[in-house]
């Protein structure tokens, strides 16, 4: 999307508009969550009824006996999306509820019913999870079937894909971002694939688990307005004070991307820390934990971190809406977390969800997009909104300062980025690629009428001149390229084409490294009437071998036929006009929409 993706503000940006004091004192320690109640809550949860079994055919691909196939777990009564969904109790066995909790859901309830219902498509969860937005319960390690060609060996590993998946549907205003984050995982070991779907085991997830019901509300659809947030604010903060929840185990949802670097795998959400995961030999996903870095990350992380192929070291920074507004800071090849280099020279809290890198500097850019305070109070707006009075700048660092005072900003008129794609250095310059949101007062609410043109961006820094070069006028968003070339110049990227964001009905491949003033679109593929797919992936047919071109590969993406409410794994040859099918994966059960995924080899799934 635009914007599509996970929770891209903390609880922190609350508690700086709406101060709390919370006391440290033993008598309010905070204990585990409390006893799960057994009366009816007015929640539910959204489950899908088993697909009718696959037509008895037989893959066009050869393929060695298969052992038997992993049973799926029963289900409950099924819907295909929250319209359809039967309502039954959130609520699971277990002691009586304690009077504050019983007091606590009866208030959530009278907001969510008469001060601050859902009355907004935006925010209607029967609108935001309809169809295949609608979530979906955990899946364990099933087989798949492949219906058309063959899974090329250089696919040995497993391609991960992250996204909001609520554990409860919500009973007020919800936004696509909040939902806890799920991951569906496509094993793949000799031609054989396997699906299997997991929660993230955050602390908030496991503390609503076990509750019964949610406990937090949703960031970005649930303070819209003064008594909205007044209210909502401070239910939380009475959960906080009788030991229902503990912010300090943290408060996000891991819903938006996925990284491996120090030879660690983690589910990532930029308003909290990352969570460190394992693949078992059968496919199944485990959460091991919240991961600090031996207590050297604060608070938060970015969900884009860039990782150096050549060096192994991995790149990243937190923002928020307290001083400093920006923290740049990296991991060595090990691991292991340096020094915070603090940037003061930020003086405004902006929306910074990517970023880029070069062998030599760090780029940010300060877009009109940031928190709104004002918006939110006497409109009703998300906490998040634009600024048409601010400039947007791009922000250039040594990649390894160990302070600000090499910051250098540029302004850019009309830029504004949500993710980057790549970047490299040229001579006195540096030029970066990154599809730029020209309809960014839209990024929160209606992503529908988003539009993102790729740019190309070159900053002289002898003269400070700043020149932009349109590569495509599709509107193109969730690019990616061959990862080897990270902080390099490049020539190929896959971006996926809004059909409106956040709905994906192909995949183009640009030509980033035509100086010509004209469309840079030199494949496609689009997926076919009511089919939609998600952000793309390039895996390299040879990534070890340094002589190979670098389409030399495949895109890899989930697709769902709406139609048929079937949902595929996709892989297509990058290198071919058509992106032609290598192959097709039939999945056992759909995969909702979602955002960022990641394909990690096998021989780096052994080392977890």
């Amino acid at each position: 999307m635009g914007c599509s993706e996970g929770q891209y503000q903390n609880y922190g940006c609350l508690l700086f508009l709406f101060p709390i004091h919370i006391s440290h004192s033993k008598s309010l320690s905070l204990s585990p969550a409390i006893a799960t109640p057994k009366f009816s809550i007015s929640s539910v949860r959204i489950e899908e009824r088993p697909s009718s079994p696959p037509p008895a055919s037989k893959p066009t691909s050869t393929k060695a006996p298969q052992p038997p196939k992993t049973p799926s777990p029963p289900l409950t009564t099924k819907a295909r999306d929250y319209n359809n969904a039967s309502t039954f109790s959130a609520a699971k066995k277990g002691t009586d509820p304690t009077l504050p909790a019983v007091i606590f859901n009866a208030l959530d309830d009278i907001i969510n019913n008469f001060i601050d219902p859902p009355l907004r498509p935006s925010v209607d969860p029967k609108h935001v999870l309809s169809n295949n937005f609608a979530p979906v319960d955990e899946l364990p390690p099933t087989e798949c079937e492949i219906i058309q060609g063959s899974l090329p060996p250089c696919l040995d590993g497993a391609y991960i894909r992250n996204g909001p998946n609520p554990q409860y549907l919500p009973r007020g205003p919800y936004h696509l971002f909040d939902g806890d984050g799920m991951l569906h995982s496509v094993r793949i070991s000799k031609g054989r694939a396997v699906l299997c779907s997991r929660y993230v085991k955050t602390y908030k997830y496991t503390i609503e688990r076990d509750a019964g019901y949610p406990i937090l509300p949703s960031v970005f659809s649930g303070f819209n307005g003064l008594t909205a947030s007044a209210t909502r604010g401070a239910l939380s903060a009475a959960r906080v004070f009788t030991g229902q929840y503990n912010p300090a185990n943290g408060i996000g949802l891991a819903n938006t991307s996925l990284a491996f670097f120090g030879n660690q795998l983690y589910a990532l959400g930029e308003s909290d820390l990352p969570y460190s995961l394992r693949l078992t030999s059968n496919g199944d996903i485990q959460t091991l934990g919240r991961h600090d870095f031996d207590g050297k990350l604060f608070m938060s992380m970015t969900a884009h971190p860039k990782i150096d192929p050549e060096t192994g070291e991995a790149f990243a920074f937190r923002y928020g809406p307290l001083p400093p507004f920006l923290t740049y800071f990296r991991f060595d090849a090990n691991g292991t977390k340096q020094p915070d280099v603090p940037i003061f020279s930020m003086v405004t809290p902006s929306f910074l969800h990517d970023f880029a890198i070069t062998k030599k500097y760090a780029i940010f850019v300060d877009i009109q997009i940031g928190m709104n305070p004002i918006d939110m109070i006497t409109k009703g707006a998300s906490p998040v909104g634009l600024d048409p009075s601010k400039v947007p700048r791009i922000g250039v660092i040594p990649r390894y300062a160990k302070d600000e005072t090499e910051m250098r900003w540029f302004d850019v008129p009309g830029f504004n980025i949500i993710h980057a794609i790549n970047a490299w250095d040229e001579e006195d310059a540096i030029v970066m690629v990154a599809p730029n949101i020209l309809s960014a007062e839209h990024t929160m609410e209606r992503m529908d009428l988003i539009h993102a043109s790729v740019e190309k961006v070159r900053i002289d820094l002898k003269t400070g001149i700043v020149s932009r070069q349109p590569i495509s006028t599709r509107n193109l968003d969730f690019a990616v390229f061959n990862p080897a070339y990270v902080g390099k110049k490049n020539k190929y990227v896959y971006a996926a084409v809004g059909d409106p964001m956040p709905k994906i009905s192909g995949v183009v491949k640009l030509d980033v490294s035509n100086v010509e003033h004209k469309e840079c679109i030199v494949a496609s593929r689009m997926f076919g009437p009511g089919c939609y797919g998600g952000e793309p992936f390039f895996v390299a047919r040879e990534p070890e071998n340094p002589e190979a071109d670098e389409d030399d590969g495949y895109v890899v993406t989930y697709v769902h036929d709406e139609k048929a409410g079937e949902s595929s794994f996709l892989v297509m040859d990058a290198k071919s006009p058509r992106l032609d099918i290598v192959a097709d994966v039939r999945l056992p059960r759909r995969v909702p929409y979602g955002f960022h995924g990641l394909f990690v080899k096998e021989s780096d799934l052994n080392k977890l």
